[in-house]
């Protein structure tokens, strides 16, 4: 029987692992918008601009509908260049972040489809490589839905664009379109990880008894003498030798994010 491509053929473990790198440096740039926008000496003065807070609110207000010939965008028509120039770093940000979901989402279903058997203690790098992928997709679209002035920045930025360009920007529709499906991130991750169930079960099943026996209670470990290096005293001159498979040196820290 045929039974397609195989892993290595399909370089899975690659992928996710250019996949979940790539994941880090968008929470990385998403937490610095975050930031910045939650300080007023850093937020984009655009925002806190008294002259645009009527425009403002009215796009917030209907994001992500545009409307560029509404009387009370009319204030963003003189201010269009540097609006573009000043939120094309947070807008694209964004755009990045939408591209990182859909690529996720194409490998995850890419892995369903396939023959592969997540089992920490067998495909170690491959298993470990594939929770790692869905904490940091979490992690970040979490991040997104935490960003208060994502609306304000998004849509302030297309308007701008569509008043010089004559057209919205290409992503906007899409990109509105996530920012709303995110507002209750916990929601839409959990529906968007239906199909996906059987594949992270069976990871998540394979890390449940070194997991267990991680975190038992301290007092159990200096009974067992599991960490002694004096239970044996005639062995402590013997070579070190360990055939200790990479699983064991998982921290309970990184475990404990792929289960919750």
């Amino acid at each position: 029987m045929d039974r397609g491509v195989s892993v290595t053929e399909q370089r899975l473990a690659e992928k996710l692992t250019i996949l979940n790198d790539r994941g880090i440096g968008m929470l990385t740039r998403i937490y610095n918008i975050k930031k910045a926008c939650s300080d007023s000496k850093s937020r984009p003065g655009f925002l806190t601009d008294k002259a645009l807070d009527p425009a403002i609110k009215a796009i917030v207000k209907k994001f992500p509908a545009t409307d560029t010939k509404s009387l009370s965008l009319q204030p963003v028509h003189s201010i269009q260049n540097e609006v573009i120039k000043g939120l094309s770093n947070y807008y694209y940000t964004f755009v990045d972040v939408m591209e990182f979901r859909d690529n996720t989402s194409e490998l995850l279903t890419e892995i369903d489809a396939s023959f592969v058997h997540f089992d920490i203690m067998l495909n170690y790098d491959l298993t470990k490589a594939y929770l790692d992928v869905i904490v940091t997709y979490a992690a970040l679209m979490m991040l997104v839905a935490r960003v208060d002035d994502r609306k304000a920045v998004l849509g302030l930025f297309n308007h701008a664009y569509e008043m010089k360009n004559g057209r919205g920007e290409d992503s906007f529709p899409r990109l509105g379109s996530m920012i709303i499906e995110y507002e209750n991130p916990l929601k839409k991750i959990a529906e968007q990880f239906v199909p996906h169930q059987q594949r992270v079960s069976t990871a998540l099943h394979s890390v449940h008894e070194i997991y267990k026996r991680r975190n038992t209670p301290g007092e159990q470990w200096r009974q067992t003498q599991i960490v002694s290096i004096i239970s044996a005293p005639l062995q402590m001159l013997n070579p070190v030798t360990s055939d200790v498979p990479p699983v064991e040196y998982l921290s309970l820290d990184r475990m404990q994010k792929w289960i919750l």
